[in-house]
Formats: C-alpha cells, sequence, structure tokens
C-alpha cells in the first residue's frame, strides 16, 4: 500500500452571513470553545482535540472556505506539493509560513470540483483533555462530507491525488453508486462524497466522548431548539452513531461516535444498498431515509468554487 502523505483531517472553515447568531450556537449549545476572535472570525476548539481549533467562522456570503488536512512534516509537505504540481493540480498558494491562528507550514489547493484544501505541518497545538463522563461535548472533528455533482470524479480526484481509499458505498437498488467513504489513514473516514444535484457542503460531524455522551449531547441540542433532521440511529457503513441538526446557518452537523478504525491490509469495500433499512440504521431507531430528509442535506449551491477565501 502507497504510504500516505496526508495524515489525518485538522479542520473546517465556512462563512456565513449572520455570523455573531452562528458562533453562539456552536459556543452556547454545540460545545465547542472559542480560542481566538476578531472581527467576523472566529476559531473554534474541541477539548478534547489538540488541534488549534476545529472549525473556523467567517461573516461573509454562504460558502465553504476549506477543509484542511495535517502533513507529518516539512519533507512530507514539500513531496505531496511536488505530486500535486507535477499531476496539474491548481494551487491557491505554494508552501509557505501561515500567518493564521496556530501558524504552521503549508500550501493550498483546488479540489476537482474548486473546494479549496489546505496542508500544513508545524503548526501549534493545544494540550487536550480528556472529555468526562456524561459530558455532552464533541472531543474533535470526526468528518466532512460534501456534495457533488459528479460522484465518481470528485471521489476519484482524492483517490489520484491524495491517495485516499474508498472504505465503503452506498447504492442505489439499481447498483449506482450514492455516496462514498474515503480514508487517509485507518479511521473509516475523514471524508465522504454524496450524490447531490450540485456542488455544496453535506454535513460536518464531531466525534463525541461515547453512547451516553452522545445521547446527552442530541438531547441537549433539542432543547436549544435546533432541529433534528435524522436520528439517533447508527449507520452500517463506519458503524458509527449518527444524530443530524441543522445549525442556525442552515448547514446540517452531526454528533457521532464510534467511527470504526480499519485494518487496511484485509479490509475489502463494501457496497452497501441503501434499499436495506439496516444499511442506513442498523438500529431501526430513525425514520427511514426519504427524498425529504436527503434534501435538508444537499443545502444551499457552494459560492466558493475556485474562488480562495480571503483568509
Amino acid at each position: 500500500m502507497t504510504r500516505r502523505l496526508v495524515s489525518h483531517l485538522r479542520y473546517a472553515a465556512l462563512a456565513v452571513p449572520d455570523f455573531e447568531t452562528e458562533r453562539d450556537f456552536f459556543v452556547k449549545h454545540w460545545g465547542l470553545t472559542e480560542v481566538a476572535a476578531e472581527d467576523g472570525l472566529s476559531h473554534l476548539a474541541a477539548e478534547g482535540s489538540s488541534e488549534p481549533f476545529i472549525l473556523r467562522l467567517r461573516r461573509g456570503e454562504k460558502r465553504v472556505d476549506l477543509a484542511a488536512f495535517a502533513v507529518a512534516d516539512r519533507s512530507d509537505l514539500e513531496a505531496l506539493a511536488a505530486k500535486l504540481h507535477a499531476e496539474d493540480v491548481q494551487f491557491v498558494h505554494e508552501p509557505q509560513e501561515l500567518g493564521g491562528f496556530g501558524g504552521g507550514y503549508g500550501f493550498r489547493v483546488f479540489d476537482g470540483d474548486g473546494r479549496v484544501l489546505e496542508f500544513s505541518t508545524g503548526y501549534q497545538t493545544r494540550e487536550a483533555r480528556k472529555i468526562r463522563e456524561r459530558e455532552p461535548i464533541p472531543a474533535k472533528l470526526s468528518h466532512v462530507v460534501f456534495n457533488s455533482a459528479n460522484l465518481e470524479q470528485s471521489a476519484q480526484w482524492y483517490i489520484d491525488h491524495l491517495d485516499f481509499s474508498i472504505s465503503d458505498s452506498l447504492t442505489r437498488p439499481d447498483g449506482a453508486s450514492m455516496m462514498h467513504f474515503m480514508r487517509c489513514n485507518p479511521t473509516h473516514h475523514s471524508v465522504a462524497i454524496a450524490m447531490g444535484p450540485h456542488h455544496s457542503l453535506h454535513h460536518l460531524s464531531f466525534e463525541m466522548r461515547g453512547i451516553e455522551e452522545w445521547m446527552r449531547g442530541a438531547g441537549k441540542i433539542l432543547r436549544s431548539g435546533a432541529r433534528m433532521i435524522w436520528g439517533p440511529g447508527r449507520h452500517n457503513a463506519g458503524d458509527n452513531t449518527f444524530a443530524y441538526f441543522l445549525s442556525p446557518a442552515g448547514n446540517t452537523i452531526e454528533y457521532t461516535t464510534e467511527l470504526s478504525v480499519v485494518d487496511e491490509e484485509t479490509w475489502q469495500p463494501h457496497r452497501l444498498n441503501i434499499k436495506d433499512v439496516s444499511n442506513q440504521d442498523q438500529w431501526g431507531t430513525a425514520q427511514e431515509m426519504s427524498e425529504l430528509i436527503a434534501r435538508e442535506s444537499f443545502n444551499d449551491i457552494d459560492k466558493g468554487l475556485f474562488v480562495a477565501p480571503p483568509v
């Protein structure tokens, strides 16, 4: 197996029009900690993660600003940059010292659909703490899922250029793919690509300490007045629990836990037919997936494709 140069998912960055409302929701209800702030820009950390932050919010027209990934060291980062240059990937900027919160050394590119991806190393970390028993706050960012109007092409870009692997796929009854779960390390997926009517954010997922904390967190968010779109339940692909909500900006966000870790030497991808409801939810506690539920996560068309964010 090829040694991957990308080690793990670091953070996601979103722009939202009603910045204060979105930030307040993530701090007061979702359970993140604001660690750096300036006018119209907020960096939010998870108490259980050593990443300096896992979510960045910016005041602006709604879009995905970027998804950020870690690389082990400068030699790997330079090797990745050289590889992507040789493959004619479009760069936003070359490897350089990063001036944003947490610092580090890195570069940005556009993926095949025009989303901005950042790769970095040598950034400052924070002291993570153990999440307490029954404490209903996220431990880390689990994964990010994108909608794509060109599912196979979008997924293949991550395979060809970043050496991601497909762990499992969801399919329609006719066998056509609906979603690919993709990994850059033994964790089942850090990125997934879903078939949608346009390119957009499908959802961001946040890992909880365990089942008890996940359930208490879901109840806490319901009491905040946020609407649960789907859940609570347990997926087949990844074997993780799910509870999906809408943030004030209309982005789908998930509490999850117990995402599987695979043996990469022996793991064989599964193609899971959504007609089998147990592939959607093993427990049968969530409502059956429907067109109405799916439509919630189509989200607004991403206005940030092939446009670098201002920060």
